[in-house]
């Protein structure tokens, strides 16, 4: 778009949108006006003789009545409109003591732009940066004349341009470790290019109205046990809704020209540079996935939280690039000035973001616990790799001594009950004694759900398959009992906190709604949240996990579903390990700013990161957890850190070849040749006793 007398068109055309939102708001208070006016002419008419007798009489008190109640609901909307708290993301504040120098780029560059510089920075633990205002409009600066005639436009003077206080700007903090300082400047020129729409009147207007209405939405949705409340709640989110939906199109719109507004307003500032810096942008997004998922979360079940996890996406990123032909440039990078040398303090602000992550990608707890707590990344094979496997090997021992399984495996030594795994290969390619049982694994009796160690079932026999037990009454083996279960996951409730934008062919980050400085979910979303999906750990849908072990032999299906009960009754245990505590600052180095509360604790985790696993999953995990105890014990392998596949075993030094083809045929068709061979390639002996957690 090109400009016109100095103002760029796409802010004429968000300012147009703008204007019909509050038209919109204009119309509403109308309607709520008209029975008062109708009241009034009635009563007017009634005083000066004109409209006289007894019918009139009634009607001008059933439209008074009328009028009364509904400026009482128009009152009582407007009041929750106005003081319902907006959504805000949870991000960690970076004061400007803590952060001089990028405080002092942020305000060059807003001068270059010519527009108001953000109020403050923050810190997300996410690939994205946005404005987002965190003004309440109860606590808003006071109106300023302004000529409605005119078309202000974003290059007026400063007095017009702070008639609202600026946005917050938020940056992702994965792009202050991996960007260099001039990439970062080039990226972040668009988003604070956003702060001059967000400064004009009827754009702020419009916003808070829009915000305003979610939250009330959120109110609504919120629901109460009494039946005046719950009445109440549905009449506010039926006219919350009616307004969202009747200002969709053009909130849609004007944020759509306040985007188009500032990515042409940035052209003018290091646009070469930001097109070279996008590139930077997708290579963080692939490290920062790949770290959170194969790396974070396996310590975030164990109940540690890496503390450094802005430090651990630059060194994936330069193993991927050391990796990638394409990416061979990237690495000759690291010789120039990081972006998160603008810190003062960047140890402390990755520390505090790293718990961020976990809590909002996991649901952890706030703080740190004797059960929360933090590890480095030295300490991460021993802390978090093998105490997983060897926990995850004595689920499977334990879940196995459930089902009567005989302690003593093919090749062992007389006398040896110690859990091996011999047992586990003998169980799952032992014929099955009835083929038609695959498609319906047996349910376990009171009397075969928990034998005593070392014994068989009630039967005599040993079970083909099991549903879930009824409880967790199995004794475990002294030599193996998990004593220190891992903190799972809690519950997935799906709730978004920041959209993410994507950038164009020119460099810029054209978003749906613009520069983001609007927090809340797409407008009306509060009124149906998600429904909750079924944990990590926990069991998935009848009908899914069904369908997933169908494949498998009745003797795997069992196991599997063994290990999921087993799984979700330590979830409910440990769960919510995070719900119920009050919200605090999400770490050292975090502010005391509004960013510091006001988010929900009981939607945890916000972000999921990845579906439930299938039963297929659990007991491949579980059996892959076993081969790598028995290589450590055996042949002297070793837990081993890999920056983008998270948990390996190293041999030697080096990196064993990948088994988990050899575990899937164990898994799915009970062909245990190719894991015995490439056990027998490296020396593993099956038959002796692994030490477990």
């Amino acid at each position: 778009m090109t400009a016109l007398g100095g103002v760029e068109m796409g802010a004429l055309a968000a300012r147009t949108r703008a204007l019909a939102v509050l038209r919109v708001r204009s119309r509403a208070l109308a309607v709520a006006l008209l029975p008062a006016a109708a009241a009034v002419i009635l009563l007017v008419g009634g005083s000066t003789g004109h409209l006289v007798g007894g019918g009139w009489d009634v009607l001008r008190w059933v439209v008074s009545v009328l009028a009364l109640l509904v400026l009482l609901a128009a009152a009582g909307v407007a009041l929750v409109v106005a003081r319902a708290e907006p959504a805000m993301t949870p991000t960690v504040t970076v004061p400007e003591e803590s952060a001089p120098e990028l405080y002092r780029m942020v305000r060059d560059l807003a001068d270059r732009l010519d527009v108001p510089a953000p109020s403050a920075i923050a810190l997300t633990p996410d690939c994205d940066s946005w404005l987002e205002d965190r003004t309440h409009p109860l606590h808003g600066p006071p109106p300023v004349d302004r000529d409605d005639d005119g078309l202000p436009g974003l290059g007026d003077p400063a007095r017009r341009r702070s008639a609202v206080a600026a946005p917050v700007l938020v940056i992702g903090s994965p792009f202050l470790w991996w960007m260099r300082v001039g990439e970062l400047r080039a990226v972040l020129a668009p988003v604070v290019a956003g702060t001059g729409p967000s400064a004009h009147p009827d754009i702020a207007a419009a916003r808070r109205f829009i915000r305003g209405l979610d939250a009330a939405v959120a109110v609504a949705s919120a629901g109460r046990r009494d039946p005046l409340s719950r009445a109440a709640c549905a009449g506010l989110g039926w006219v919350s809704r009616l307004l969202l939906r009747s200002c969709r199109r053009h909130a849609t719109e004007m944020e759509r020209g306040v985007a188009a507004a500032a990515a042409e307003r940035a052209q003018a500032v290091d646009y070469g540079l930001r097109i070279v810096a996008q590139e930077q942008v997708g290579l963080a997004y692939a490290g920062w996935d790949r770290l959170l998922t194969r790396v974070a979360l396996p310590a975030w079940r164990m109940g540690r939280w890496p503390s450094r996890l802005d430090v651990g996406v630059v060194a994936a990123l330069t193993e991927l690039s050391r990796r990638d032909r394409l990416a061979e440039g990237f690495a000759s990078r690291l010789g120039e000035r990081p972006a998160c040398d603008l810190l003062e303090e960047p140890g402390v602000v990755d520390e505090a973001v790293s718990l961020l992550a976990a809590r909002l990608f996991h649901g952890g707890p706030a703080e740190t616990r004797p059960d929360w707590s933090p590890v480095g990344w030295e300490d991460y094979p021993e802390e978090v790799v093998d105490r997983s496997w060897r926990t995850d090997a004595a689920r499977l021992h334990r879940v196995l001594d459930t089902l009567g399984v005989r302690r003593t495996g093919a090749g062992t030594a007389p006398g040896t009950d110690g859990p091996t795994l011999a047992r586990v290969l003998d169980h799952l390619t032992t014929p099955d004694p009835d083929p038609a049982s695959a498609l319906a694994p047996p349910t376990v009796t009171d009397a075969d759900a928990d034998p005593a160690p070392g014994t068989h079932s009630a039967s005599g026999t040993t079970p083909t398959g099991a549903q879930a037990p009824h409880a967790d009454h199995a004794t475990p083996h002294p030599a193996y009992a998990d004593h220190d279960a891992p903190a799972n996951d809690s519950d997935d409730l799906a709730g978004p906190v920041a959209r993410r934008g994507a950038p164009d062919a020119s460099g810029d980050v054209q978003a749906p709604h613009g520069d983001h400085a609007a927090p809340h979910p797409p407008y009306g979303d509060h009124a149906a949240p998600p429904p909750p999906r079924a944990d990590h750990h926990g069991t998935p849908a009848d009908d899914e996990d069904d369908d997933d072990l169908a494949g498998t032999t009745a003797r795997g299906a069992a196991l599997a579903a063994g290990l999921s009960a087993q799984l979700a009754r330590e979830e409910a245990r440990e769960r919510p390990v995070g719900a119920g505590l009050p919200s605090s600052p999400p770490g050292p180095g975090a502010g005391t700013g509004p960013d510091a509360a006001l988010w929900d604790d009981r939607a945890l985790p916000l972000l999921p990161l990845q579906p439930p696993r299938t039963g297929r999953e659990i007991l491949t995990a579980h059996i892959t957890a076993m081969v790598c105890c028995a290589a450590m014990d055996t042949v002297g392998a070793a837990p081993g850190l890999d920056w983008l596949d998270g948990p390996a075993l190293l041999l030697d030094g080096a990196r064993t070849a990948d088994l988990a083809p050899s575990v899937l045929s164990l898994v799915e068709t009970g062909d245990p040749g190719p894991l015995r061979a490439w056990m027998t390639e490296l020396g593993i002996r099956p038959e002796k006793p692994v030490r477990l957690v």
